[in-house]
């Protein structure tokens, strides 16, 4: 018995690697073409590692489109989805897990169907309803959409951190005088930070990395997200300079792992935390 435990200890870490090199394998080939020359990138049978390093593709990207603007837009919209994202679940998600309704049911039921919908039979709507109300091609369209398109999810989490916290703790601040308001405030919203943290880099990965809703919902140039910054890389016949793609599909990635490894040990501990609980 004592002899398998190294083989499986072994075997365990050996999956491990090479689960963490299927990820990583994405991004070392993005970062290898990025400084590729368009003659190495042309090549039939190319290599991993370039064999001339060049940073033109990145001199290109920036010199053709407005990458730096994209990103501060793209932040922008990200960062406000995440924080009304995270600011109306909390309520909403304490709602669904106190007070066991008939209406508290249908609303969980509602919010676990609207996941199913492909987003594509709501994008006509939302353009016309955006439009009538004044929000289309605007900031403040764009975020509310994301902001209800990241809410279920949200919720669903929020709802099972919610449900974990004991309620007697919540009776002790109503014994000595607290509204509910301050309990939420106070007690309930410090014991969810971790779900909080996982459910708002949820929230601003998915605004970061959208596509189809900016595409539709966005017309004016100088609003224009990253996502519609990086399609314009790919000509009319869907012929992509892979060049300049990489290098600024790689700039593009930087911020999103910032945040990402900011949030990190938060987000490790809410999961890990959750997991005990539950």
């Amino acid at each position: 018995m004592n002899r398998r435990r190294p083989a499986v200890t072994s075997l365990k870490y050996l999956a491990l690697v090479t689960y963490l090199i299927f990820l990583a394998f994405p991004l070392f080939w993005l970062i290898s073409t990025s400084l590729k020359t368009p003659q190495e990138i042309a090549l039939i049978d190319p290599t991993m590692i370039p064999r001339e390093i060049t940073f033109d593709n990145f001199t290109t990207a920036f010199s053709e489109q407005p990458i730096v603007r994209s990103i501060l837009n793209t932040t922008l919209v990200a960062g406000a989805s995440c924080v009304l994202t995270v600011l109306l679940s909390i309520p909403a998600a304490y709602v669904m897990a106190r007070y066991r309704s008939t209406l508290s049911r249908a609303t969980l039921v509602w919010v676990l169907l609207s996941q199913i919908f492909p987003f594509i039979l709501v994008i006509i709507p939302l353009f016309l309803l955006l439009r009538d109300f004044g929000l289309y091609d605007t900031y403040i369209g764009l975020i509310t959409v994301y902001v209800v398109w990241s809410m279920p999810f949200a919720l669903w989490m929020l709802r099972s951190y919610v449900a974990t916290i004991p309620y007697e703790l919540e009776e002790a601040a109503s014994m000595d005088g607290a509204s509910k308001a301050r309990t939420i405030k106070d007690i309930v919203a410090p014991l969810l930070a971790p779900g909080v943290v996982a459910a708002g880099l949820f929230a601003f990965v998915s605004a970061w990395n959208e596509f189809m809703f900016a595409l539709v919902l966005i017309r004016s140039p100088e609003q224009q997200t990253l996502s519609l910054t990086l399609v314009k890389f790919i000509g009319a016949e869907g012929v992509a300079r892979l060049g300049p793609l990489a290098a600024a599909s790689l700039v593009a990635t930087v911020p999103s792992l910032i945040f990402f490894a900011i949030m990190q040990r938060r987000l490790t501990g809410g999961l890990l935390g959750g997991a005990v609980k539950s």
